[in-house]
């Protein structure tokens, strides 16, 4: 049997009270996420997205980090478009092998149960 662990999180990004002027980025200015240029620009890995309760909403895997979590604020099709102002804060798991990141991804989703994840959901 094969044994899998969560990994830890290595960058976690919470939202913060915008002060001041808005700034260019829309994912900084519109829903709090300051730290957002912490994000690494070209690892791929694992996005956990978690409310104020520290409820996970949901799991996301991408090739490249940060265009993937602002694509989730931008997109029109994201599966959270309609639950943004939930998310709290945004774990990061940097994780270079996509097959790696397939199998954490759906492990994590079926695991935590992720709230607004509907592919990959192994328990009904």
């Amino acid at each position: 049997m094969i044994k899998i662990e969560i990994p830890n999180p290595d960058i976690v990004v919470t939202k913060k009270k915008q002060l001041g002027e808005k700034v260019e980025a829309p994912i900084s200015s519109e829903y709090g996420f300051t730290d957002y240029h912490r994000i690494p620009r070209d690892k791929g890995g694992i996005i956990l997205m978690f409310n104020a309760d520290d409820e996970l909403l949901f799991v996301g895997k991408a090739r490249k980090l940060r265009p993937r979590v602002k694509r989730h604020f931008e997109d029109t099709v994201s599966p959270i478009k309609t639950h943004r102002d939930e998310v709290y804060k945004i774990a990061l798991c940097v994780i270079e092998d996509p097959m790696e990141r397939e199998i954490y991804e759906t492990f994590i989703i079926n695991t935590l149960h992720a709230k607004y994840n509907i592919d990959k959901v192994f328990y009904k």
